[in-house]
């Protein structure tokens, strides 16, 4: 059907067009997508067993639909790409503020223009991202706003009395007529608002002032909250939520995977920063377990939720603290290094909300725990755990014929132990860095070991993934004093400052392990 031809009612009669409610019609095309294996809801990761088939059969059964999640959980995205499930192109009388359907028209003015031109009433074709509507709920929204008013200044150009229902402003409701109509934390509307939804969810009716309208909208309505919402700025009301009916719950990726494909599609990098910084699977994964970490930490509030948007500002800003390096230091190409961590703690202490334990703490020094835990979970996928040593010292008994097993980190650990230190700058060359490293006893050894594929640059980086590792398992010291990380001895940094911060304070040291 050549919709440019089509332009007035008594062509579009003709032409066979039959029109489908909007419920109908996301079905229909639902239907469509699933039998050929097609995804509708494309850049939605993690979702596919479990929030993508759910909403499918929301769809599928015409419901309205309540996603309740915490926040940065695609509720609203998975909103608006439904968007994909309208027909692309429908008719509606020119001039009309609700999408009036030619074949079913609702509103006084749609019915007086159709009586008044017949099959010569005038018509338009709108695509389907005309056909989304969406109010974030806030305190102030008001009923004129989401379902209209009456029009004084209308009323006063057309010289009409307040009775005539041509002086009516139509809210964002009953303009999203025939389409889809999202409200973002319903709950922070005031309950005489939501009260307003109900005969729209329940009749599809709307109610203006004292006009007795009967226009039942043809609207596909979606919801989002936050179960915070319930108990720190309002609820549902009862009756409301019993009109909604589908409730889907959402979460949060479930595996590192997943988070870093949403990290990958999400971020916001430039081509310059592209070929300037290259960033190891290692350095990702840190931050997707930083968020990992955030959300089963005792010092973060689980109620209020750790947002994708964490990780990725923090891998944003990881990319952007190795460029600032490479700009200081005038090189071409350089690497993402653990030290850049630093530059992650702005993401993250402006997107964790703590408990009243981690306000004492403090939002830095929480987000220094953060990381020293993803970097102790991370590393024991990576080289032996260092626990084993401890564990296997305090069981005890050998029989005769067993070797005591050796500990990989005994070198290094001496190494410290003789007195030696190592400072890395923040902002450092990677050459110097580089250097650096390479005068730890054992330290080269030991990522060749385990990693003997590996080229120089990612060799430097285990290294310093060693260094970082060790010492979130308390083997030796780390501080972070003023953009520089100064790694030391345990037992000596521990009598000559008394102050360190250890990984696991249930951690204890014994000397004679390590000997």
């Amino acid at each position: 059907m050549n919709i440019a031809k089509i332009t007035t009612l008594g062509q579009l009669k003709k032409s066979g067009y039959k029109s489908l409610s909007v419920k109908d019609e996301i079905r229909k095309n639902l239907i469509a997508k699933i039998r050929s294996k097609e995804n509708p809801f494309t850049s939605i990761i993690g979702y596919e067993d479990t929030v993508i088939p759910d909403t499918e059969r929301a769809l599928l059964s015409r419901h309205n639909i309540l996603f309740l999640g915490l926040r940065g959980q695609a509720k609203t995205r998975m909103a608006r790409q439904m968007v994909e499930l309208l027909d692309e192109y429908i008719p509606i009388i020119v001039g009309s503020e609700v999408n009036d359907d030619p074949l079913n028209p609702l509103s006084k003015f749609a019915k007086d223009i159709i009586a008044e031109y017949a099959d010569e009433t005038p018509i338009k074709w709108i695509h389907r991202s005309e056909r989304y509507g969406e109010k974030l709920a806030t305190p102030d929204v008001s009923v004129a706003d989401l379902i209209g008013d009456i029009d004084p200044i209308k009323a006063a150009n057309l010289k009409l009395s307040f009775a005539d229902e041509r002086v009516l402003h139509y809210g964002i409701i009953p303009r999203s007529n025939r389409g889809i109509f999202v409200i973002n934390e319903i709950p922070d509307l005031q309950a005489r608002i939501q009260v307003s939804l109900f005969n729209i969810l329940e009749e599809g009716d709307i109610q203006i002032r004292g006009f007795k309208l009967r226009m039942p909208l043809d609207i596909l309505f979606v919801f989002t909250a936050n179960p915070e919402d319930y108990t720190n700025r309002g609820s549902i009301v009862t009756p409301l939520k019993d009109r909604i009916q589908s409730q889907i719950l959402t979460h949060y990726p479930k595996t590192i995977d997943q988070s870093l494909a949403i990290t990958e599609q999400e971020a916001n990098i430039v081509e310059e920063q592209q070929q300037k910084v290259a960033v190891s699977d290692l350095m990702k994964r840190l931050v997707e377990q930083i968020a990992f970490e955030a959300r089963s930490n005792e010092y973060v509030d689980k109620k209020s939720g750790v947002s994708a948007r964490l990780t990725i500002a923090a891998y944003e800003n990881l990319i952007s603290s190795a460029e600032r390096r490479a700009i200081i230091f005038n090189e071409k190409q350089t690497q993402v290094w653990l030290s850049d961590l630093a530059g992650v703690i702005p993401s993250l202490t402006g997107k964790i909300e703590l408990v009243y334990e981690g306000e004492q703490e403090g939002p830095y020094q929480v987000a220094l725990n953060l990381i020293d835990k993803a970097i102790r979970t991370l590393f024991v996928q990576y080289f032996p755990n260092p626990e084993q040593a401890k564990k296997k010292k305090a069981t005890g008994k050998k029989s005769v014929d067993e070797k005591p097993e050796e500990n990989p980190y005994k070198q290094i650990i001496r190494w410290f132990d003789a007195g030696n230190h190592l400072d890395l700058l923040v902002d450092m060359k990677d050459e110097e860095k580089i250097h650096s490293l390479y005068k730890v006893d054992g330290l080269y050894g030991l990522v060749k070991k385990y990693f003997h594929a590996a080229n120089d640059k990612e060799n430097a980086l285990l290294m310093e993934f060693v260094l970082h590792g060790l010492a979130a398992y308390s083997l030796i010291s780390k501080k972070i004093i003023e953009g520089k990380i100064e790694f030391k001895d345990l037992i000596g940094s521990m009598m000559n400052f008394g102050n360190m911060d250890f990984a696991n304070e249930d951690d204890t040291f014994n000397e004679d392990d390590y000997k």
